[in-house]
């Protein structure tokens, strides 16, 4: 087989004898050799029969990032948000954990305490120990489920006792209370100023009384301070955190000496108190008090009066013998201020134990 100059094949000696007898006849064509673009389609499509062109149909690959959809982004936003709340507030993570969050919805949700009808004989139930805060000035705390402010000093019914007649009774029940909240609510009374509505109730017969409480008032001393008959603060160091104040407590009428009517107390006040900061402390005071009405028949008095038996008080989580007339709370993250405690652990929240005396000691729960 003859071969062309590019190597492919060409006429084959038979067919150039069949040629040259056709044309002796005048009969019949050359057969014509393919051009060489035709050839070179040929080549081609021989080479690559069977396959299709790169990007034919397809169209060229292209390769693309993909990108997160909007829930995505969303989602990836909070995970961010929830990682960094985490760095800055473990504890909300921590008290998930060890079941504090739940506790704290349950204190929340419990109901409130009944009034108390006499001195309790057990302290408090234990409670899970937790922080105060601005927000919840009284988580952690007894006083949580105690009685808001006012609401919480509760005048007994009245009946006729030692001579003294039902109103009379009555009347001197709802100085006691009047007595109770001047000395120990009173925004004003707290403030630091001059208690003049609790003072008023007070007989100005009485020997040696109104002078001792001017002075202390005034003059204040480590000795004769006012702060053992009226809660005081400092508002130029400490602000109350809110407006509630905690209250639990009781009082009743009982006959004292002939022609005198004694009105016992016995009231425990929660003060949330704060520096200024996020530091939250809770003052806890408790004030037994016992208001005496006089017949005038028998006793030099005010007509309507009541003079002071005698009083105890005690108070939690402040300084110890301060003199300057102020309670100063004492804040967990503060250096301690005055002189160490040297007398023994007491639960401020128990009320079924006596005023133990004088002294500085420490608390077992806050």
């Amino acid at each position: 087989m003859g071969k062309n100059e590019d190597d492919r094949a060409g006429i084959s000696d038979e067919e150039l004898a069949r040629f040259m007898e056709q044309a002796s006849r005048g009969a019949g064509s050359a057969p014509t050799e393919p051009s060489a673009r035709a050839r070179m389609v040929t080549e081609r499509l021989r080479a690559t029969q069977g396959q299709e062109p790169p990007g034919w149909r397809t169209g060229p690959v292209r390769r693309e990032r993909r990108r997160p959809g909007r829930l995505g982004a969303a989602l990836a936003v909070l995970g961010v948000a929830a990682l960094a709340l985490i760095a800055v507030r473990p504890e909300l993570v921590i008290d998930r954990l060890t079941g504090r969050t739940e506790a704290r919805q349950e204190a929340r949700n419990a109901a409130p305490l009944p009034g108390e009808s006499g001195r309790p004989t057990a302290p408090p139930p234990s409670t899970a120990p937790d922080q105060p805060t601005l927000q919840e000035p009284f988580r952690g705390s007894p006083a949580l489920q105690w009685a808001d402010g006012a609401a919480g000093i509760e005048v007994p019914a009245a009946t006729a006792v030692g001579g003294m007649s039902q109103q009379q009774v009555a009347d001197a029940l709802e100085k006691a209370r009047q007595f109770l909240i001047a000395t120990s609510l009173d925004p004003a009374t707290l403030r630091g100023e001059r208690p003049a509505a609790a003072l008023a109730i007070l007989d100005p017969k009485q020997p040696e009384t109104p002078q001792r409480l001017e002075q202390s008032l005034t003059t204040p001393t480590a000795e004769n301070t006012p702060v053992t008959l009226f809660t005081r603060f400092d508002q130029a160091k400490v602000k109350p955190v809110g407006d509630v104040v905690k209250v639990r407590g009781s009082m009743r009428a009982e006959a004292g000496e002939p022609g005198e009517l004694l009105v016992v107390s016995d009231y425990t006040f929660v003060h949330p108190m704060t520096n200024g900061g996020t530091s939250v402390q809770r003052t806890i005071v408790r004030r037994q008090i016992t208001l005496s009405l006089l017949d005038p028949a028998r006793w030099e008095t005010t007509r309507g009066r009541l003079q002071l038996r005698n009083y105890a008080s005690e108070w939690s989580n402040v300084a110890c013998e301060t003199a300057d007339g102020f309670l100063h709370p004492d804040f967990p993250r503060d250096a301690p201020a005055g002189p160490a405690p040297t007398g023994p652990a007491v639960d401020p929240y128990d009320r079924s134990r006596d005023i133990e005396g004088e002294g500085c000691g420490t608390v077992t729960r806050s």
